[in-house]
This record gives structure tokens, sequence and C-alpha cells, in this order.
């Protein structure tokens, strides 16, 4: 079940955030994301926000499904870009073998840590063989909330890892860094991408 207090921080910030997000081309992470992934593939956008990720996959020629537990989200994603956004929670997401990627970009943080392992698994499931994840995370240890009331859960570099290699994927690229978010604090965090072989 997703954190109340965190839907409602999203719901009531969402054209905030879409403001801080916006950008005529994808960042580093997504192109390199969008590169791997063949001509017209059906990428699952996890937590997609404003849509913004997802509008540029779409300019890149895959077809985008994004998932997002705000109604403030949705509602941007689909104003804004004309995307196919869905309300869901992570338990929402079911299937064998359907998407070609998986855009899980600082969304699973907000997933409680006992329900990890099981959204890793379901993910796995509904990658087709020789898909791509992204998923990116905070680092750390433990669960907190941040100053505007969102519920995290940190991981380490090497749990994330044991995640996604425990739920079958080949883990293919680990980029750490530090970045400023929502709340204005400056947070590190790690991005990784898997395979399914």
């Amino acid at each position: 079940m997703a954190d109340a207090r965190t839907i409602a921080t999203y719901d009531a910030k969402a054209a905030d955030y879409a403001q801080m997000v916006i950008s005529d081309t994808p960042d580093a992470s997504l192109k390199a994301f969008i590169d791997l992934i063949p001509q017209g593939g059906h990428v699952l956008d996890l937590g997609c926000g404003p849509g913004t990720a997802s509008a540029h996959m779409r300019a890149a020629g895959l077809l985008p499904d994004p998932v997002d537990a705000s109604q403030g989200m949705i509602e941007i994603a689909r104003n804004t870009f004309g995307l196919p956004a869905r309300l869901g929670e992570f338990d929402d997401i079911d299937g064998d073998e359907i998407y070609d990627g998986i855009w899980a970009n600082f969304s699973l943080l907000h997933a409680a840590p006992d329900d990890l392992p099981r959204h890793f698994k379901t993910l796995f499931k509904a990658t087709r063989p020789g898909g791509v994840i992204h998923v990116g995370m905070k680092t750390g240890t433990g669960i907190a909330r941040d100053k505007i009331n969102r519920l995290y859960t940190y991981v380490t570099v090497d749990a994330l890892m044991a995640l996604l290699t425990s739920a079958g994927y080949q883990v293919t690229y680990t980029k750490e860094g530090t970045e400023a978010g929502l709340a204005g604090t400056l947070d590190p965090f790690v991005i990784m991408r898997g395979q399914k072989t």
C-alpha cells in the first residue's frame, strides 16, 4: 500500500515537480536507457510523475506505459503531453514478458523495505528476455521522511545490486552521485541498470 502522506505531497506539489524536471531533451541516464531499447519497444515508466521521461521515450519511437500513484501527476502527464498515463501502485504491476524496458527512476525508493524483493521479482517477470531495467534510489540505510513528508527507503549500492540479481537480472551499469531533489536537500544516490538475459 502506497504511503498516503507521500502521495499527498506529490499531489500538492505536482506542478512544482513538473517545472523542476521539464526538459527539451532526455538527460544522459534516460538517453542511455532509450538507446538500449529496440524501436517500437514497450517501456514501463514506473512512477512516471508528470510524464517528462515518457514524453522523451515516445519521441524516440518507444511505446511508454506511464504509471503513477499520484492523481495530480497523472493529470499533468495526460494534459501536458497527451500520454496514456494511468493511476497505479507498485502492486498493480502484473504480466509476463510484456516490457522491453522498465524505467523506475527514483520511484521504488517509496516502497517498504520488506516489499522491495517482491516488487523486483514482479518486474523481472514482466520484462522480456533481453529487456533492460533502470533503477534510481537514494543511498543510505533505514527508512525516514524528508522535510516535505515523503517516506523513503534508503539502500546501499550492494543492497540494490543484491535486489536486482536475486530477482534474476544481470547488473550491467552502476553510477553513484549526489543531487538536489524536490525537498532541496543534497542527497547521495545510485543508478543501476540490469538486463534479463
